[in-house]
């Protein structure tokens, strides 16, 4: 897909392509502002919002940022862009995107970029026909325990992967209610497709196209009203079976990843620093560490002895890199590279999540067809030749 470029001079080198932020709640002010900001070659341009506390806010962290009250405000002004960023609820996700690429903008879209699979991919049918770039954010490709094992499976470390266990656990006994704990399916709440687009997402990358999806969906805690503990089981064509956790209710945290191998397993705990160090306010900057984990976390790898205990080698945890996905983008819009994340790679894990609700629903094991696992291998491939 070609990237499209909105105006003369932003395909030069010196010139910053201008962002407009759609919506800036957690999403917005937490991941998507910071790390815009801190990629070469974006600015900030615009913030969507009629909040008066969120507009003190971005403004006392960008002071040059300007504002819109609706983003039909920025489709008006379509040649002052280079890029639109929706960071909005996940239920306005498709029609804000599809708004902005017919406005000509190139998009990058908050997971989950949809709420069906056939909804992400009429958008990249939409992007693909006017020459836009739409790319999704799915952060977590850039945690520092993934791309650790990744270089791990890369290196032959754990011989033949087996099977993968990913675990995304939290201990919030009480809800905190809003659109993300809603009940209401127009909203696309629940972790099923909050945490759950990531570790499919991660899966799907690491092992390739799903073949079988089961899962157990619940929901637990009084007056919660969407799913906060469920768990996925994919049996992947390439023959590894990934064991997906996502929960709000579990007062033992488990491993986050747990993989094992012909040759050896990979155990590792505790979650990437980079959202806790975005949410204290550390920002990514030139010649700073940057998610960096402490050595005491790291992961080990071994055979026959339980890391609780000792055994195995300690893996130093390679640095978590958000900041590379913005990077990715700006090169992409100038034609300098390929676009991170497709909204095609982004279906063929809604493909999977679809399945998984169907299957908590019904209480029966879903074959997924072989036109998503295509897309899948295709996403699977491309990210292992970017290793």
């Amino acid at each position: 897909m070609t990237a499209h470029v909105t105006h003369e001079t932003s395909g030069s080198s010196g010139t910053p392509l201008r962002v407009g932020l759609v919506g800036y709640g957690l999403a917005g002010s937490v991941f998507h502002a910071p790390l815009i900001a801190a990629t070469e070659g974006l600015v900030l341009d615009t913030v969507v919002t009629s909040n008066e506390e969120r507009r003190e806010q971005a403004r006392a962290e960008f002071p040059e940022v300007r504002f819109a009250a609706a983003p039909d405000e920025l489709w008006a002004r379509a040649d002052e862009l280079d890029l639109i960023v929706i960071a909005s609820p996940n239920k306005t996700h498709v029609p804000l995107a599809t708004a902005a690429l017919k406005a000509g903008l190139p998009v990058v879209v908050d997971k989950p970029v949809a709420g069906t699979a056939a909804g992400a991919r009429e958008l990249a049918a939409l992007a693909e026909e006017r020459g836009l770039l739409l790319s999704v954010f799915q952060n977590r490709r850039w945690d520092n325990d993934f791309l650790t094992l990744r270089s791990l499976i890369a290196d032959g470390e754990l011989g033949e992967v087996q099977r993968f266990e990913s675990r995304f656990e939290r201990w919030r006994p009480q809800p905190k209610g809003g659109w993300r704990e809603s009940g209401d399916p127009q909203e696309i709440g629940g972790l099923l497709y909050d945490l759950g687009s990531h570790v499919v997402d991660q899966a799907l990358v690491l092992f390739g196209p799903a073949d079988r999806v089961y899962a157990e969906s619940d929901v637990r805690r009084p007056g919660a009203a969407a799913d906060d503990d469920t768990f996925v089981a994919i049996t992947h064509t390439s023959g590894v079976r990934s064991h997906l956790y996502v929960s709000a209710t579990t007062a033992q945290l488990g491993p986050r990843f747990r993989v094992l191998g012909s040759a050896a397993g990979y155990v590792k705990y505790g979650l990437d620093p980079q959202e806790a160090a975005l949410r204290e306010g550390t920002r990514p900057s030139a010649g700073v560490p940057w998610g960096v984990e402490d050595e005491a976390l790291w992961g080990r790898l071994g055979s026959g002895e339980s890391p609780l205990t000792g055994g195995g080698t300690p893996v130093r945890t390679l640095p978590g890199d958000y900041p590379a996905y913005y990077a990715a983008v700006a090169d992409a819009l100038r034609g300098k590279g390929e676009n991170p994340v497709t909204a095609l790679q982004a279906a063929a894990a809604l493909d999977v999540l679809e399945a998984a609700r169907r299957s908590a629903r019904d209480g029966v094991t879903v074959a997924l067809p072989a036109a998503s696992a295509s897309v899948s291998a295709t996403a699977h491939a491309t990210e292992e030749q970017s290793a």
